[in-house]
């Protein structure tokens, strides 16, 4: 079987490098953007089975990213976790309510995210 795929759209490198390096250890196949129009543009191309979505981006933000996500047809139905420094109720709360699945404040635990990961991907298959 082949491994599942997850794309990361976050724009610091040593956080992208982190997230790699533990989802690739875990298993999944992984691809990465610095920018949130890159990373919707490889997404609509070949839909992962999973984004982890950063919201401070240069250019499209990461709640543009998730509406649009959310609004296509081909993409709707990919689950999304937002993992931002953005940690304030509200800020939660709009992520939630643009269709992520999941919400993880930075700074966080990867044994936290790899489970969260795990969680959301059993909701959807």
């Amino acid at each position: 079987m082949p491994a599942l795929s997850i794309t990361i759209i976050e724009d610091e490198e040593d956080i992208s490098q982190l997230l790699r390096y533990n989802l690739e250890k875990a298993g999944y196949g992984v691809s990465a953007y610095e920018s949130g129009e890159d990373g919707l543009a490889a997404i609509r191309a070949c839909p992962p089975d999973l984004v982890l979505l950063d919201l401070m981006l240069p250019g499209m933000g990461g709640m543009d990213v998730c509406r649009m996500m959310k609004q296509d047809a081909a993409t709707q139905d990919v689950p999304v976790i937002i993992i931002s420094a953005c940690g304030e109720e509200n800020d939660i709360v709009a992520g939630l309510e643009q269709g992520a699945d999941d919400y993880l404040p930075k700074p966080f635990s990867p044994k936290v995210l790899l489970a969260r990961i795990r969680t959301v991907l059993r909701r959807v298959s």
